[in-house]
Formats: structure tokens, C-alpha cells, sequence
């Protein structure tokens, strides 16, 4: 079998490249060196970026991003290195007094990524934007948890792998602006065949500590005009399945008011889809933080956040699948994993808010999500 170019043509600052078979019939190609099903990926040349904007180098040297500029290791990395930079500037620009701590780390087993941290600041008590790019054998614990969510891999093999994504939390300091997550990260493993597995995944979810119904469809309705733009069936599919994942069973509610989520996407349109989702958070968060900054609260509703954000550090050191592969990759670095918990969080015994209270009204909505925006 032969394979072929058979297209290549630039639309803007965008590269897009067709590959398949000479007797025209499609395969399945290792994304980067080739492309998947003969349908294009988007690919963003080095050049074609601000890199100077990026909050710092990139963790990979740019002659091997120049020399691969097709590759989804590229691509992504670049990607997720503007999504970082253009979130931490967007946030500062509504905190007054503190900028991100920017911290540029190697992992000795391979690769490395870029922390921004900002702390004690009137509006943000704690954000943490963080790029990870990463790669090495997979350790025997991340791959049975993979292999528990379906992947056909075998314990004992030892299994080269590739992880490029890019993640954050926000901790404001008033009750009235929601924390946000969101991660987005794309994965490839090289089994002992020599092919490629690979996947996206990721998503972003709200997390209030006072309900309100506005900011709740402002901000689903942004994911939503993002998952339309690539299909109508995304939002509806992807906001339950975020509805599912950030449960916390021994509470028997969720972590917040939801969003999107989603894992193990693996068509050759996925990038595109990941990227427009990205692209969403900050007009889907931002508008909220200016609304709600300056908000009076006082020590009463201080300390229900306090509690809500306890049940967010369950749910993280507990649950999360991310913060787990962190934990069991060798060389971890935990200060990055566990940026996502709050400077201050509280629990106390047997506390259960009136239900007629506002208090009370947001768990109910924990405890059965809400259709925001009328899909169902």
C-alpha cells in the first residue's frame, strides 16, 4: 500500500494536510507524523504564534516544535500555551494588586510544564493555571486505571507515553464569584506493536457557593455555542456526563452547578473541538467575575464558601482522575497537582443548612442538576 499527499493548502495561519490511501481507502494513522482517516487536522506553525506572549518558554525547545510543526505533540503544546497565557492576562486585569507567580519546571523523567500561581489577591485568593507536557513510561497504577475506563492495555507491558494539557483553578475571594475548573489534555501511548493510541480529553465546570440562575445559563450557554459549532449533540451528551463525574457519591451531590466533560475522543475532528471549548472559558467565566467582585458578603456567607470548598478538596483528592495520574506518574511535581486546592477551606460536623435557605437551595441543586438551558 502506498500512501499519498493529496492536499495541502493554508487557510489564515492554519496548515491543513489530508493523507490517505492510493486506492482512496481510509485508514487509521498515528496523529502527528501522519493524519487520522484522512481528515484534516488544524496545525498551527510556531511562527504563526505570539510566542513572546506565552507566560513563559515553552517547555518544549522550539528547533524540535519548528521541526515538527504537522505534529499533534506540536500543536497542542502550542495551543495550550496561548490558552494559558491569554486566561492568566484576562484574570490579572480584574485583580488590582497581585500578578501570577510564573515557575517554569523539568521533569528529569521527560518533559516538564509551566505553573502560574497567584495568591492573596483582593479579588482571587488562589488561581492556578498550569501547562503540563510530559512523557515517559507509563507506571503500573495509571494503567490500570486506564484499563478500567476500557483501554485494551495489559499490565506488565511497559508502555511509552506522551501527555500535553493544560488545566486551572480559580478561588475568588468573594462568595458571590463562583470557583471554575477547567482542564483540556490530549494523550497518546506507544503499545508493543509500535501503534499509537490516543485521545482528548477534558471539560469545564462551575462551582458556586450562592446560587444564581443567571450566571448558571450565562455560562452553560457559552459551552454550548461552543459545542455547536462542531455538533448539536455534544452539549447535551457532555453536560451529563459532567453532571456524573463531578459527583461526590459519599455526599450524594455534586461538586457544583456542572458544565461539560468528556474523555477518550479520538476522531480526527477532536482538536478543533477541544480548542473552540478552550477558546470558551474566558467569555463564560470573566463577565461573572466582574458582575459579582465587588459584592457585600459577610463572615456567615465567608464561612459557607469556606465549607463548600471543602467538599471541592474531597472531591479532588478523592476522585479526580487527573490528580490520580499525577500522583502515580514517577517525578511527579505536587505543588502543580495540587494547586488546584484552595489557601483556606473549613469542615464542620453534621452541618446541614436549612433547606428554605439560600444555603439550602444550592444544595438541593447539587443534589439533583438542573437542565439550565432547557435542552432536555
Amino acid at each position: 500500500m502506498i500512501l499519498k499527499v493529496i492536499s495541502s493548502t493554508i487557510k489564515t495561519a492554519y496548515t491543513v494536510t489530508c493523507l490517505k490511501l492510493k486506492d482512496d481507502k481510509k485508514i487509521r494513522l498515528i496523529p502527528g507524523a501522519l493524519i487520522a482517516l484522512g481528515v484534516s487536522y488544524s496545525t498551527v506553525a510556531a511562527k504563526s504564534l505570539a510566542i513572546d506572549k506565552f507566560m513563559a518558554d515553552t517547555v518544549t525547545d522550539l528547533q524540535t516544535l519548528n521541526s515538527r510543526p504537522e505534529d499533534m505533540k506540536t500543536i497542542m503544546e502550542l495551543m495550550i500555551m496561548n490558552i494559558q497565557a491569554e486566561f492568566c492576562q484576562a484574570l490579572e486585569k480584574e485583580e488590582p494588586r497581585e500578578k501570577f507567580k510564573v515557575d517554569r519546571w523539568l521533569r528529569p523523567e521527560g518533559g516538564g510544564g509551566v505553573t502560574c500561581v497567584m495568591q492573596e489577591g483582593e479579588v482571587f485568593e488562589k488561581a492556578g493555571v498550569n501547562v503540563s507536557v510530559v512523557h515517559g513510561n507509563l507506571p503500573p497504577r495509571a494503567i490500570d486505571q486506564m484499563r478500567a475506563r476500557g483501554k485494551n492495555f495489559k499490565g506488565g507491558q511497559i508502555l511509552p507515553f506522551f501527555a500535553a494539557g493544560v488545566s486551572a483553578v480559580i478561588h475568588p475571594r468573594n462568595p458571590y464569584v463562583p470557583t471554575i475548573h477547567f482542564n483540556y489534555r490530549y494523550f497518546e501511548v506507544t503499545l508493543p506493536d509500535k501503534t499509537v493510541e490516543w485521545w482528548f480529553g477534558g471539560g469545564t465546570d462551575l462551582t458556586p457557593y450562592y446560587l444564581n440562575e443567571e450566571d448558571a445559563v450565562h455560562f452553560h450557554s457559552s459551552l454550548k455555542n461552543a459545542c455547536d459549532q462542531h455538533d448539536k449533540a455534544y452539549y447535551p451528551k457532555f453536560k451529563r456526563w459532567c453532571d456524573d463525574y463531578f459527583n461526590i457519591p459519599h455526599r450524594g451531590e455534586r461538586r457544583g452547578v456542572g458544565g461539560i466533560f468528556f474523555d477518550d475522543l479520538d476522531s480526527p475532528s477532536t482538536f478543533n473541538f477541544v480548542k473552540s471549548c478552550a477558546q470558551a472559558v474566558i467569555p463564560s467565566y470573566i463577565p461573572l467575575v466582574q458582575k459579582h467582585k465587588n459584592d457585600l458578603y459577610t463572615d456567615k456567607e465567608r464561612e459557607w464558601q469556606l465549607l463548600r470548598r471543602g467538599r471541592y478538596v474531597e472531591f479532588n483528592l478523592i476522585y479526580d482522575r487527573g490528580t490520580k495520574f499525577g500522583l502515580y506518574t514517577p517525578g511527579a511535581r505536587y505543588e502543580s497537582i495540587l494547586m488546584s486546592l484552595p489557601l483556606t477551606a473549613n469542615w464542620k460536623y453534621m452541618h446541614n443548612p436549612d433547606p428554605e435557605s439560600r444555603e439550602g437551595k444550592l444544595t438541593e441543586v447539587l443534589k439533583n442538576p438542573k437542565d439550565w438551558i432547557k435542552i432536555e
